[in-house]
């Protein structure tokens, strides 16, 4: 009978090699999310209105100057 080989085939199944942890600075993207948040909670009508509003004018200019070629 074959003994199976000592290294396995597709590496060492749940085995997840140790992972360095490096503390950062908290201003990066969590601080940005956490403000975008804020402003959005309390401008979030107006800027869903101005995105529709610049969305619809895209979409006029667009066609227009598909028209026009």
């Amino acid at each position: 009978m074959r003994t199976p080989s000592l290294l396995p085939a597709f590496g060492k199944l749940g085995v997840k090699p140790a992972v360095a942890i490096a503390a950062a600075p908290t201003l990066s993207k969590s601080t940005v999310a956490l403000r975008m948040r804020k402003v959005l909670s309390v401008h979030g009508g107006l800027a869903l209105k101005l995105s529709v509003l610049v969305w619809t004018i895209l979409i006029l200019a667009a066609a227009f100057f598909m028209s026009k070629a």
